[in-house]
């Protein structure tokens, strides 16, 4: 007998002539999520990866792996040979250990053929099992109080926790994108979500110092490295852009402001993009939340770039992607008190239905080359683990 963790993936299976390849990057994210542990190892078993912690505190690999895009659920387990009465035995073993059940159910899955007995068969045996040697308890098939789970395979796994993951597909699977990450709520979760599809994310973020203080970048670089848990290393690259944001304020029309800006960024996160071989842009925009999100004014932005911008919130309210926030924990980081350059410069009275013929206007007004390519020489870069 042996304690291992069963880990299950999902999508992964469907993929056909494709699955080595995603099954392989779970593999490789696997190990770089475990890597702080010494004694631990992973194979692949039939239908299932298989981690054994020799000297590891499991509860602590189970926590590393519920975060590993890719794995829809994890289950710790004791693995022994496949010999009916000793499976028996540690089913019976493992339901003593829950003093406080009065009911249970046990479901068998044989994956093994070979073995002489039905999936049904097995969970008959075994709950005949327990009842005989227990004098409080009964079957409950349909609200147990608890189920004991059998997998027959090449070796017979009995447990008892189901631990859900986060599902998806493994990060580095589906190219590489760059996020537009604010100290806000809305792009650390935008961040996760195209993570949670297989892409790699690098990050990048607008800086406006002197007009915001250095807590506000400390709080953007504490949010990407919550992400860096689900989403592996990620590149973050830091904008000076407040001498960006002053010429606008000096040569354009007040209500224009916030959008000219906002095109000046997606240039700025289109060429560091390029440069690191990222084919998209991620942003937290969602339709109507404020003003430079009607879909006028996402239009224009758009028109800004040549790849393409993706949204991955574009249809969520607030409280939705707040509840995914405290769900990833950067919710608490990313309402802290230190304004970022996104909340500064807000006209009063913004306008909703920009015309791109006029925001190209006032464009022409500044000294656009010159004003990138200083942010970009200025920038600085910060590589989290």
């Amino acid at each position: 007998m042996e304690k291992v963790i069963l880990v299950r993936y999902g999508e992964i299976s469907l993929k056909g002539l494709n699955r080595s390849y995603f099954m392989n990057q779970l593999y490789r994210n696997m190990k770089a999520a475990l890597a702080e542990y010494e004694e631990v190892h992973i194979e692949q078993i039939q239908g299932r990866y298989l981690v054994k912690c020799l000297k590891e505190d499991i509860e602590q690999v189970v926590q590393s792996l519920t975060r590993v895009f890719g794995i829809v659920s994890i289950s710790p387990a004791f693995q022994l040979e496949n010999d009916l009465y000793k499976i028996k035995k540690m089913a019976l073993d493992l339901i003593k250990k829950q003093e406080w059940i009065k009911t249970f159910k046990v479901e068998t899955k044989r994956a093994n053929k070979n073995f002489p007995l039905t999936s049904p068969e097995i969970s008959k045996e075994i709950g005949a099992h327990i009842l005989t040697y227990t004098n409080h308890l009964k079957v409950d098939v349909h609200h147990p109080d608890i189920k004991i789970y059998v997998e027959i395979r090449d070796k017979a796994y009995v447990y008892h926790e189901i631990i859900p993951g986060v599902g998806g597909l493994p990060v580095g699977s589906n190219g590489k994108a760059a996020l537009l990450i604010s100290g806000g709520i809305d792009s650390p979760v935008a961040g996760y979500m195209t993570a949670k599809r297989g892409v790699e994310l690098i990050a990048v973020h607008f800086h406006s110092f002197p007009f915001t203080s250095d807590r506000a970048k400390e709080k953007v670089v504490d949010l990407t490295r919550i992400l860096t848990q689900y989403a592996g290393p990620i590149k973050l690259f830091i904008v000076p852009f407040a001498k960006i944001q002053t010429e606008i304020g000096e040569k354009c029309e007040e209500r224009q402001t916030t959008l000219i800006m906002r095109r000046f960024m997606m240039k700025i996160a289109e060429k560091i993009a390029i440069q690191e071989e990222a084919k998209v842009l991620i942003t937290g925009e969602s339709i109507g939340q404020v003003a430079s999100q009607t879909l006028e004014s996402l239009t224009v932005t758009n028109a800004a770039v040549s790849i393409p911008v993706f949204r991955p919130l574009i249809g969520m309210d607030k409280q939705e992607i707040t509840e995914i926030s405290c769900k990833i924990n950067t919710y608490e980081t990313s309402i802290l008190p230190y304004e970022d350059c996104c909340t500064i410069f807000v006209p009063k009275h913004p306008d909703t239905k920009p015309k791109l013929e006029k925001i190209l206007q006032f464009e022409k007004k500044l000294d656009e080359k010159n004003l990138i390519e200083e942010a970009i020489h200025s920038m600085e870069i910060v590589n989290l683990p």
